[in-house]
């Protein structure tokens, strides 16, 4: 009994030491903290998963290398998408791309949530048409000299 808990105890110890050789490799660290290459990888790893399929429900894998074209298909994607995946790794996460990327985020939520005050509110609606267009202008009604008012005319027209 003494063996076995001794085995799971290194086993745990051994778990920890990947752990924080994890921790320590900037290429798992980057990988386990981009979506975008998360992304990738599992795009590129579900071309290899049906060309794989593909090839192992052939009898002669290496004929269906040669005759499958969705076969091959599944192959190149797999290879562009492996390939996108290193090129991203190799790229190092500059800081100025994330900060861009909080201020992007943010004019957006500021943008949506103006945008919607706009929408809601006839004043502040009222205020952003004054700003874009000027002050509207007060318009009266007046008929230009010698034609009748607007209440003759009704007048008139109930008359006749």
């Amino acid at each position: 009994m003494a063996g076995k808990k001794g085995s799971s105890g290194s086993r745990a110890q051994a778990a920890w030491e990947l752990i924080r050789m994890a921790k320590d490799n900037p290429y798992l660290r980057r990988l386990l903290e981009d979506r975008n290459l998360q992304r990738r990888l599992r795009t590129a790893l579900g071309a290899m998963g049906s060309a794989y399929g593909r090839a192992a429900n052939n009898g002669a894998p290496a004929r269906a290398l040669l005759e499958d074209r969705k076969l091959q298909r599944d192959l190149l994607a797999a290879i562009a998408g492996l390939r996108e995946v290193a090129k991203g790794l190799r790229e190092q996460p500059s800081a100025a791309r994330g900060g861009r990327s909080l201020l992007r985020r943010s004019l957006v939520v500021v943008g949506l949530g103006s945008l919607v005050a706009v929408a809601a509110s006839k004043s502040a609606r009222g205020k952003v048409l004054d700003l874009l267009f000027g002050k509207e202008e007060q318009f009266t009604y007046s008929p230009p000299p010698g034609t009748a008012s607007p209440q003759q005319a009704a007048e008139y027209s109930r008359e006749g």
